[in-house]
């Protein structure tokens, strides 16, 4: 695209008002929402008069975040939440207490820490990227039910294509890889979306599973969970290819509340590589969409995190 092109591209800003209809009424879920992509998306949803329920597990952090944002727009409806997605105890002891959701953004994530276990003995990216966020959709189920137009957008990697699931050692127990362990995780959020999909369909049911990812944006996730040398190259790569985060979020927000979003589509950014732009639909991995891989996750995860629905394949 042109440099001129590029001047005639409107703001996020821009776009974000004229692409994302009003949402006052309605109540979202956005987990890790206290910085980064879940910032970001908390303040735009705020902005079309959501109320948006904003998890963190640092409460410090999330609570600068809400008087930032409430300084932003006084009016905004922003209802901050204790949420450690790194011990399933809290996942449910979170959902227990949401009384009423339209749209669950399952955002938090971590990034390619060194070797590390959740509460339940999980590796930590598998256990917070994917576990956490597959057992919170589950226990929100029916109150999503109840909701208007309800979704469930499960935030991805352009990575997920470098990821295989490793059934025989999940947690890294035998062999352990920074990468290759955050792009299992990052499948597996795909994969989970997919087969629900299915089986929201499957079952007659008008929920919608939505995928989306950010491209190559600048957050912390690549300075929290790297070490060393990763980490000194992400954050140069941070300041001279990635998108901001305002551009970055985009494809959530859209998955989130845009009006002609189906389920079962995977939003990403719609430049060279789905590395930075504007939201458009993308293809995930050819593998992800594997109906035996899905329903052989989504049975792992229920015998994992101990949550179960009856919602037949």
């Amino acid at each position: 695209m042109s440099k001129a092109a590029d001047v005639d591209r409107p703001s996020a800003a821009e776009w974000l008002a004229s692409h994302v209809p009003s949402q006052v009424g309605r109540t979202f879920v956005v987990t890790g929402a206290n910085g980064g992509l879940g910032l970001e998306t908390a303040r735009a949803l705020g902005s079309r008069g959501a109320t948006v329920i904003m998890t963190a597990r640092d409460m410090t952090k999330g609570e600068a975040a809400v008087e930032a944002l409430r300084a932003e727009q006084p009016d905004g409806r922003f209802d901050l939440r204790h949420l450690d997605l790194a011990d399933l105890d809290s996942v449910r002891e979170f959902a227990a207490r949401v009384e009423q959701v339209d749209v669950l953004v399952n955002n938090a994530g971590i990034m390619m820490p060194p070797h590390t276990h959740t509460a339940q003995g999980y590796e930590l990216q598998f256990g917070v990227n994917h576990l956490a966020h597959f057992a919170l959709t589950i226990l929100l189920f029916n109150t999503l039910l109840r909701g208007d137009d309800p979704r469930v957008v499960t935030v991805s990697s352009g990575l997920h294509r470098r990821g295989r699931i490793h059934f025989g050692d999940l947690h890294g127990n035998q062999k352990y890889s920074r990468a290759g362990y955050y792009s299992q995780s990052k499948l597996a959020n795909v994969v989970f979306a997919l087969e629900l999909h299915r089986r929201l369909r499957t079952n007659g049911i008008g929920l919608r599973s939505v995928l989306a990812h950010p491209g190559y944006t600048a957050t912390n996730l690549q300075s929290a969970g790297p070490s060393g040398i990763s980490r000194l190259l992400m954050k140069a790569g941070n300041r001279v290819m990635a998108q901001d985060v305002s551009m970055g979020a985009l494809p959530q927000i859209y998955a989130a509340a845009g009006p002609d979003v189906e389920s079962g589509q995977f939003w990403g950014p719609d430049g060279r590589n789905e590395s930075r732009g504007y939201p458009t639909l993308v293809q995930p991995l050819d593998e992800a969409r594997d109906r035996e891989l899905g329903r052989r996750l989504w049975d792992v995860s229920e015998e994992l995190t101990g949550v179960h629905i009856d919602l037949a394949p």
